[in-house]
């Protein structure tokens, strides 16, 4: 970042929001208005750990300096057009960003923990047949820090401090990697919102050289995979957007992972009545799993407007169980969050369903 040394002639239309700026650079331009350098740490601290909407929230900096900010740098806000309330506590919410582009997130509180749900994209090109956010396809990546604020939006809302973070909701998140990874660290960061690298988790359809990339990274990040299959023909007709990773490579990139990490991944399920939930579907995720370290999630299908999937019967998700377990791999039944708002697993769609109570 080049810093204007005349302030007079300081380009107000070139202004960056100060989410951007390095520390360095956050230095350079404090060092440039003759302030002192302990400056930064409290402007980041604001920016990161605060979540300040404006200059003027930051009370322990001097106004003549909060002024000389507000000239020079923006600091992006989300917007909330609107929100839902579920039954169970959680929230989902609309959140507008810089350039109108919207995107949804979830909060889920339980006791004293509160998760959130957030997305890495605008729309998704994965396609998947079961969900919602695919229909409409992929809009654009998000930043890290349009990532970020999705957390720091929930938290603030809840007024709770956030425990875990699933990167589960609308998009990719291994096809937007690097916004991804820069995201994670700054949640897992102590001067961000601290949370622990166990609690954050990045959920991919599968996408082979990214989950290679993720198994070198030095964070003790969680990774679940969207398996839906261990079927090759059911997988591509339910994931077409992964067809060119085969079930065989993501099984060996899967081995080399936990060779790598020593880290238990986790395999989402999501069971639909006739179509992967019969008998040689079960066998194949058994032979799939069985001598591998693995959790598998199951996932009563959440039903989506226009589609004609339905959801497997409760007993036959615990048939899952039972058979996973003895070939000696965990499975759980997963209880979905949000389903009457709409903010369950494949139902984040960028906008709030009709006829819903908004804010």
């Amino acid at each position: 970042m080049t810093i204007a040394s005349d302030n007079a002639e300081f380009d107000k239309n070139a202004r960056r929001d100060v989410h951007t700026l390095t520390r360095k650079e956050l230095g350079e331009l404090l060092s440039s208005l003759g302030q002192p350098a302990f400056r930064a740490k409290q402007i980041e601290e604001w920016v990161w750990s605060k979540n300040a909407r404006s200059f003027d929230d930051m009370t322990n900096l001097p106004k003549a300096l909060r002024e000389q900010l507000a000239d020079r740098l923006t600091i992006s806000a989300v917007e909330e057009p609107a929100r839902q309330s579920s039954a169970d506590g959680s929230r989902k919410y609309l959140l507008r960003l810089s350039d109108g582009v919207t995107v949804e997130c979830v909060g889920m509180p339980s006791k004293n923990r509160l998760a959130v749900c957030a997305s890495t994209q605008a729309g998704c090109a994965m396609g998947c047949a079961f969900c919602a956010t695919g229909g409409a396809g992929l809009t654009r990546s998000l930043t890290d820090v349009e990532i970020y604020e999705q957390v720091m939006h929930v938290r603030d809302d809840f007024g709770e401090r956030v425990t875990s973070v699933v990167l589960m909701g609308q998009g990719e998140p291994f096809m937007n990697y690097d916004a991804t990874l820069a995201a994670l660290r700054r949640l897992n960061s102590p001067d961000g919102a601290g949370i622990g690298a166990r609690h954050l988790t990045v959920s991919t359809c599968g996408v082979i050289p990214q989950i290679m990339r993720f198994a070198n990274e030095p964070e003790q990040f969680t990774l679940a995979v969207s398996l839906h299959s261990a079927v090759q023909r059911t997988r591509n007709a339910l994931m077409p957007g992964v067809r060119k990773y085969s079930l065989v490579n993501l099984y060996d990139a899967m081995g080399t992972y936990v060779s790598k990490t020593g880290r238990r991944p986790t395999y989402e399920y999501a069971l639909i009545g006739g179509v992967n939930d019969t008998d040689a579907e079960l066998q194949a995720l058994c032979d799939f799993c069985e001598g591998t370290l693995a959790h598998v999630n199951l996932i009563q299908l959440n039903e989506v407007e226009g589609s004609k999937l339905r959801p497997s019967t409760p007993a036959r998700a615990e048939d899952f169980v039972r058979a996973l377990g003895r070939v000696g791999v965990e499975a759980t039944v997963r209880l979905s969050r949000g389903a009457d708002i709409d903010a369950a697993c494949g139902q984040l769609k960028q906008r709030l369903a009709k006829g819903r109570s908004a804010k």
